[in-house]
C-alpha cells in the first residue's frame, strides 16, 4: 500500500516537470491544500524543477518538502534578473513555509527632501519613487529630530517662519534663497555634519556658562549620538567611489548580511539584515537574494558590488568584485564585522532570554537577601520629582516575575503638598496607591521599594499604618549614595554585595522609577511653559488654552505645528492672535 502511494506520487510529479519550458522564470510549489510551500527562481525552470524529484536529498528538510509537493505553477520571465527580482518579491507577499526570510520588518526613519518648488524637509517612514530625495534610514529617531531641529534653525535664521515655511507662503523672488538652504540641508544629510556638532557645541557652552545643566545634559548627549552618526561617515577613500558593499556571516540556522553604501569615498550607510535558514541555502544563495533585496530596498543604481563571496553576476551594467587584499579588501572586512556584531548581539538575546526564563531564581535569591517570607513575584517601586518645588509629581513602577510590567506603571500629580517635601509627597502617593488598590479588591505587592533613606522610608510606612496595611506587605528604602538598603523600625542599613543580583533588581526597579517620573515631571512642566505663554495673550481663555494642551503638549509643539491644523481646532482669529505674539 505503502509502496503503491510512493509510485503514485513520483508518476505526479514527472507529470507536473513534463510541460516546463527550458526558459527563465519562478515556479510556486503547493501542498494538498493548495498553499504555496516554496518559491524559487531559475536561469532553466525545466532543469532546476527536475532537479527536485530527480535525485536523493541529502538534507531532511528538503526531502520533506518534495514529499509534500502536489502541485507547481510557473511564470516565465526575460532574464535571469528579472526572475531574482521577481522571486524576492513573491516570497516576501506569500511567505512561504520552506523559504529564507530577511528579518528586517522593523519601519525605519528616513528625512526626505520633497520634490516641490519650495521642498519641504521631514521625517517619513515610507519611501515612495516620487523623484523625491531619501536620506536613512536611520536606526534612531532621536538623530534625526536632531537633524530636523538644526534645519528648523537654519530656517529661521535665513528668514523663514514656521507660518511661511510650514503655510507654504513663499515668494516666487526667494526662491533662490530658499534653494540655497535646501542646498546646505542636502550636503549636511550627505555626511557632512561638522556645522550641526559646532553649533551644538557652541550652544551647549552657552547653556553650562548660564548654569543650565540640564539642558547642557541634553546637548551634550545629542552631541554624543551625531559624533557616532559620523563616524559612520567617515572618509575610508577618496579613490573608491559609488560603491555597494555587501559580506556574509552565518551559523547553522542564521546568516546576517551587512551592506555599506559607499558614495564619493565615504561610507554613508550601514544595514544588516537576519536570515533564518530554511532548508539547506548556502551562503552564496542567501546573499545574491539579499543583494536583490537590499539594492531595490534602498534604490541603489551603483554600478560596482564587493563581496565577501563570489557571486553570479546576473545583472546588466554591474561589476562584482571579491577583493583580496588593499582598501578594497578593508571594506569587505569592515563589513563582516558589521555582520558579526549583528550574529553576536543575536547570541546576546537569546542568552537574554535564558536569563529572562530563569528570573525566579533571581526573586528567589532577593527573597534570601531581604528575608522576606513570601517570594516578591510582583513589586513595586516609588520615586518622586520638583524643581525647585514646582510641579511636583510622583512615580510607581510594576515588575512582575523580575520583568517590567509597563502597563501596570502609573504617573500621579502630587496635590496635597506646598513647596518641596519629598517626604509629606511619599507619603501621599503611597496612600493614593494602594487605598486605590483595596478599593478595587486587586491583588497587593509581595514587596515595596521606595527611592530614598530612613525619612522616606518612614513617610511611605505612615500611609500602611493608616491604611492597616502595615506587616502584610514588605517594604525597603534605597538610599542613592552608596546604595544601602533600610528597613522599618531599623536605623542601621544593610549593604550588598556590589554584583548581587539582588542589588541589580532592586537598583533596575529604582533607576525604571527615577527615570518615570523625571519624564512625566518634565511632561507636566512643558504643560505649565505653555498655560503661561498663552495666558498672556488677550482673547485667549483657559478652555482654549486646554484644547492646544490635549493637542500638541506643549507651546515649543505648538510653534512647529501646521496653521492649518491649529485653525481647525481653535478657528482662524484665535489662531492669527497666537502666531502674530510669538
Amino acid at each position: 500500500m505503502i509502496n503503491n502511494s510512493k509510485m503514485q506520487q513520483e508518476i505526479n510529479q514527472k507529470n507536473l516537470i513534463k510541460g516546463l519550458p527550458s526558459e527563465p522564470g519562478v515556479y510556486h510549489f503547493y501542498d494538498l491544500n493548495n498553499k504555496i510551500i516554496y518559491i524559487g527562481k531559475a536561469k532553466n525552470l525545466k532543469k532546476r524543477v527536475s532537479s527536485y524529484f530527480s535525485k536523493n536529498h541529502d538534507n531532511l528538510k528538503t526531502k520533506i518538502l518534495v514529499s509534500k509537493i502536489v502541485d507547481l505553477k510557473y511564470i516565465i520571465v526575460e532574464t535571469e534578473i528579472d526572475a531574482l527580482l521577481l522571486e524576492n518579491n513573491l516570497i516576501k507577499k506569500h511567505q512561504p513555509k520552506y523559504n529564507i526570510l530577511l528579518k528586517d520588518d522593523k519601519s525605519y526613519p528616513w528625512i526626505c527632501i520633497k520634490k516641490e518648488e519650495f521642498p519641504r524637509v521631514f521625517q517619513t517612514r515610507k519611501v515612495f519613487k516620487d523623484g523625491s530625495e531619501y536620506y536613512g534610514p536611520y536606526m534612531s529617531t532621536y538623530v534625526v529630530n536632531v537633524l530636523l531641529n538644526f534645519f528648523s534653525e537654519i530656517f529661521y535664521d535665513n528668514g523663514w517662519t514656521p507660518f511661511s515655511y510650514i503655510g507654504r507662503e513663499n515668494k516666487p523672488e526667494s526662491k533662490e534663497k530658499y534653494l540655497e538652504t535646501i542646498s546646505q540641508i542636502r550636503k549636511i544629510l550627505k555626511g557632512d555634519i561638522k556645522s550641526v556638532i559646532i553649533y551644538l557645541r557652541n550652544k551647549m557652552m552657552v547653556c553650562a556658562e548660564k548654569m543650565e545643566f540640564e539642558n547642557a545634559q541634553k546637548i551634550k548627549e545629542q552631541l554624543a549620538l551625531l559624533t557616532n552618526y559620523q563616524s559612520k561617515s567617515s572618509i575610508v577613500s577618496s579613490k573608491i567611489s559609488n560603491v555597494d558593499v555587501f559580506s556574509i556571516v552565518s551559523d547553522e540556522k542564521h546568516a546576517f548580511v551587512n551592506f555599506l553604501k559607499i558614495t564619493n569615498g565615504a561610507i554613508i550607510q550601514s544595514h544588516t539584515v537576519e536570515v533564518k535558514k530554511k532548508l539547506s541555502e548556502n551562503n552564496e544563495d542567501i546573499l545574491m537574494f539579499a543583494v536583490a533585496d537590499i539594492r531595490e530596498k534602498f534604490n541603489s543604481v551603483s554600478n560596482y558590488i564587493y563581496s565577501s563571496h563570489k557571486l553570479t553576476n546576473i545583472w546588466e551594467k554591474i561589476s562584482i568584485l571579491v577583493p583580496i587584499k588593499g582598501e578594497k579588501k578593508k571594506l569587505i572586512d569592515l563589513s563582516l564585522r558589521n555582520a558579526k556584531y549583528m550574529q553576536l548581539e543575536k547570541k546576546k538575546r537569546l542568552a537574554l532570554n535564558l536569563v529572562k526564563q530563569k528570573h525566579p531564581l533571581v526573586l528567589e535569591k532577593l527573597k534570601q537577601d531581604l528575608h522576606l517570607k513570601d517570594m516578591p513575584v510582583h513589586i513595586e517601586c516609588f520615586d518622586n520629582s520638583n524643581f525647585q518645588g514646582t510641579n511636583p509629581t510622583a512615580s510607581c513602577v510594576v515588575f512582575k516575575n523580575g520583568v517590567a510590567s509597563k502597563k501596570d506603571y502609573r504617573k500621579y500629580n502630587i496635590k496635597t503638598v506646598t513647596g518641596p517635601d519629598d517626604y509629606a509627597s511619599m507619603e501621599e502617593i503611597v496612600f493614593r496607591r494602594y487605598s486605590r488598590l483595596l478599593n478595587e479588591k486587586k491583588k497587593l505587592p509581595q514587596l515595596i521599594v521606595i527611592d530614598g533613606g530612613k525619612g522616606q522610608l518612614s513617610s511611605a510606612i505612615k500611609s500602611l499604618k493608616k491604611l492597616k496595611i502595615e506587616g502584610k506587605i514588605a517594604i525597603i528604602g534605597i538610599a542613592k549614595r552608596l546604595e544601602e538598603i533600610y528597613f522599618p523600625n531599623d536605623s542601621i542599613p544593610i549593604y550588598l554585595d556590589k554584583r548581587s543580583l539582588s542589588l541589580k533588581i532592586i537598583q533596575q526597579l529604582r533607576n525604571e522609577a527615577h527615570r518615570f517620573a523625571i519624564n512625566h515631571h518634565r511632561a507636566k512642566r512643558s504643560e505649565n511653559n505653555l498655560s503661561t505663554s498663552l495666558d498672556k495673550i488677550l482673547g485667549i481663555g483657559p478652555k482654549t488654552v486646554e484644547k492646544l494642551l490635549q493637542k500638541f503638549g506643549s507651546y515649543e509643539n505648538l510653534m512647529k505645528s501646521k496653521i492649518k491644523d491649529v485653525e481647525s481646532l481653535i478657528g482662524h482669529q484665535k489662531t492669527q492672535k497666537i502666531f502674530n505674539n510669538k
